[in-house]
């Protein structure tokens, strides 16, 4: 067994492991931790707990402090250099006539590094921009295409809904989504009725979709021919939440059913 915590960083909602290191921590608190891109200012998302080793990562890190009130200003210092650079690779990369959009900028905590994060239909020539990124921050550049739900996780928004979008409030990764989660939930295949903000299927389906399966069973299939205590008919119309179906009678009379009136056999 090993005692770790559990650390969240600003731009992932994902919980990260690090031994403990004898360190009194709680909840809520400001840590300065090791990690793989450096010394790093985190949150305690999980207080100190006993972890068996074989669910830890191999090189887990360690807490090296809790954060004082002049690391949380200089973590204040970096966010505001962060969105200088973001501005200024916005500018010069529109300068430079380069088919790509800025996302965000991650700066390491101690400045040896800026990550900045890109999206792009093609493969763009940076390597001039990267020079004039170096020039200007006098600090190591890495540039990092990243995809549509990439950036809707970090840019973050409001869904069709009108709540906060999944992806950038409470999901530490991306659910694979499909089609047939939204042909099982009775949707209708309108890129725009099933699309998030990032253009891609929405993550609610993947939610939803277990629910719908399973609710499913006790219903009849969409286009089905069965038979019913009215008759014989075809199945149009399915209301899986409310455990109901439409079927259209060989007579032309389209009714309302529920699992009772189907004959099965």
């Amino acid at each position: 067994m090993v005692e770790v915590i559990g650390v969240r960083f600003q731009r992932t909602l994902k919980i990260y492991d690090f031994d403990v290191n004898n360190l009194s921590l709680k909840k809520g608190d400001s840590v300065i931790v090791e990690t793989e891109h450096g010394i790093t200012l985190g949150k305690v998302a999980l207080p100190s707990h006993m972890k068996e080793k074989n669910r830890v990562h191999k090189g887990l890190k360690k807490a090296l402090r809790k954060a004082t009130e002049e690391d949380i200003q200089q973590a204040e210092e970096i966010h505001k250099k962060e969105l200088e650079a973001k501005y200024f690779c916005v500018e010069k990369a529109r300068e430079l006539g380069l088919a790509m959009k800025v996302v965000n900028v991650e700066y390491f905590f101690d400045g040896s590094k800026a990550i900045f994060y890109f999206t792009a239909d093609k493969r763009v020539d940076f390597r001039k921009l990267v020079r004039m990124l170096a020039s200007r921050f006098k600090t190591r550049i890495e540039m990092r295409q990243i995809g549509a739900r990439d950036e809707a996780k970090l840019v973050g928004g409001l869904g069709a809904c009108g709540r906060e979008l999944c992806c950038a409030k409470f999901m530490p990764s991306f659910e694979l989504v499909s089609i047939k989660m939204a042909k099982t939930q009775g949707l209708l295949l309108n890129p725009e009725e099933i699309s998030g903000r990032c253009g891609r299927l929405m993550c609610c389906l993947a939610f939803e979709f277990p629910l719908y399966k399973e609710m499913g069973k006790k219903l009849p299939k969409m286009g089905k021919r069965i038979k019913t205590t009215q008759g014989e008919g075809r199945v149009v119309r399915l209301d899986i939440l409310k455990n109901r179906f439409w079927v259209h009678l060989s007579g032309g009379e389209t009714v309302e059913m529920t699992p009772e009136n189907w004959m099965k056999g």
